[in-house]
């Protein structure tokens, strides 16, 4: 299995700056720098977006460590709801004559 290829913040620019000036069509393009070409696409729709804010991390945005928590804590609870409710709807299911 290939390994995932990491663009720089500089190349994802060039590349929608490239992708901009339109001197090539952008399947052109994107095989000359190597990229699969919807994601020129992505890189210029994301840019857009966030305009200088664009491209500054690397990979998504890491969930806050308290609300993972949080979340996992309402699930166990949820679950345990669940147990609860199954296991009274077979009690009562069980005395009716």
């Amino acid at each position: 299995m290939e390994k995932r290829r990491r663009f720089t913040a500089e190349f994802k620019r060039e590349a929608i700056r490239l992708l901009k000036a339109a001197k090539k069509p952008a399947a052109a393009l994107a095989r000359e720098l190597g990229v699969p070409r919807n994601r020129l696409y992505k890189w210029a729709e994301d840019a857009e977006k966030k305009g200088d804010k664009a491209f500054q991390g690397s990979g998504r945005p890491k969930v806050e460590a308290g609300s993972l928590a949080a979340l996992q804590r309402e699930n166990a609870r949820l679950k345990e709801e669940n147990e609860i409710l199954k296991k009274a709807a077979a009690y009562f299911a069980r005395e009716l004559p």
